[in-house]
């Protein structure tokens, strides 16, 4: 059992990780956003923020995870937006989520975090695509998913491997000790 100032600094650390993790995923949407980069497929972009996302899973409970999602969509969309892009952003990024902490909560020790990305990836991009059905009311947006498939691998794959040597990384820093090996 842990003593009430343990768990205030436990509460204090994971705090401070979903801040930091929000603001560096916010500080990726901008890079992201000024660099020009023609993915060929409309509304398709790298994905650079999911970095911080699927880290943010590996380091800390799905409910702190969730959090630090919900505080990056915010701020980005008060950066860039519309209510239709927060719309977007908010149903890529749930969906996202969702697949990753599922594949995280039955596989973690079977799954490679490359192979999670990806489906993050496509989880993304089926939720945007669905937000799209929902805001122009029709199913025909949906042709894109094969293009947006293929981008969420692609972009998958570059997400893991950065979050590959990411992880490592943040776990020699007194702030991350024990988030590894400990998930209460």
């Amino acid at each position: 059992m842990r003593s009430l100032n343990e768990q205030s600094n436990l509460m204090l650390k994971r705090t401070v990780i979903i801040a930091i993790f929000a603001a560096v995923s916010v500080v990726l949407s901008l890079i992201e956003a000024s660099i020009p980069i023609n993915m060929g497929v409309p509304g398709a972009k790298l994905g650079l923020a999911n970095i911080m996302v699927l880290t943010c899973l590996y380091f800390l409970r799905a409910r702190d995870s969730l959090m630090m999602v919900l505080l990056k969509t915010l701020l980005t969309a008060f950066i860039f937006g519309t209510f239709s892009s927060f719309l977007f952003s908010i149903m890529g990024a749930l969906f996202s989520f969702a697949a990753m902490w599922f594949l995280l909560a039955v596989g973690r020790k079977k799954l490679s975090v490359i192979g999670i990305s990806i489906v993050g990836g496509i989880a993304h991009n089926v939720g945007q695509l669905t937000a799209a059905a929902f805001y122009f009311r029709t199913s025909n947006i949906f042709y894109y998913l094969p293009m947006l498939l293929i981008m969420g691998v692609l972009t998958g794959i570059a997400v893991g491997i950065a979050v590959r040597y990411l992880i490592p990384a943040l776990s020699k820093l007194e702030l991350f000790e024990g988030f590894l090996t400990e998930k209460d």
